[in-house]
């Protein structure tokens, strides 16, 4: 790939309407000798590309627009209310009904399906053979307990004598 070779006397870029160069040193020092300070009023150039020509006007100027606003204090919103101090009263729950007892036959149910496992994890973590009335007794009583919960369990139509389950219109 070739470089660009620059003229002898510095890289001078010409200016845009085909003048003068513009001196880009002397750009920046004042650019910097100015930075911070508030820049004077009305003192800037404006392209003459940038000045568009106002509708309805005959002179085809831009109209002098005026530039003062009101500052109004916010309206208050819904976000601004601001709860009293005294307490109008706490919502403490009632006491919820006892558990219901569970009868004899689903107290062993739920002993055998969850004391047969651990019958045999015993023996495993133990490290010792399990006897077949060890096994029989943890297979046989996780399966029976299970088969006896499943049996007992209620069937929702049984609840209530509502045909529309509950649902109220």
């Amino acid at each position: 790939m070739a470089e660009r070779e620059e003229p002898a006397d510095g890289p001078e870029d010409p200016a845009p309407g085909g003048g003068t160069p513009l001196d880009e040193e002397a750009a920046w020092a004042q650019i910097v000798a100015a930075y911070g300070e508030d820049a004077p009023v009305g003192t800037g150039e404006w392209p003459d590309a940038e000045n568009l020509p106002a509708a309805g006007r005959p002179d085809g100027g831009i109209p002098a627009i005026p530039r003062h606003f009101v500052i109004r204090p916010p309206e208050p919103g819904p976000r601004d209310y601001e709860l009293a101090e005294e307490d109008e009263g706490h919502f403490e729950p009632p006491e919820p009904p006892p558990l219901p007892q569970a009868d004899v036959t689903a107290k062993f149910a739920w002993l055998a399906v969850l004391g047969g496992p651990v019958l045999l994890l015993v023996y495993v973590l133990l490290q010792q053979p399990v006897p077949w009335w060890a096994m029989v007794l943890g297979i046989g009583g996780f399966l029976g307990g299970f088969a006896t919960l499943i049996a007992r369990m209620k069937d929702r139509d049984e609840d209530g004598d509502d045909p529309s389950g509950g649902a109220v219109v």
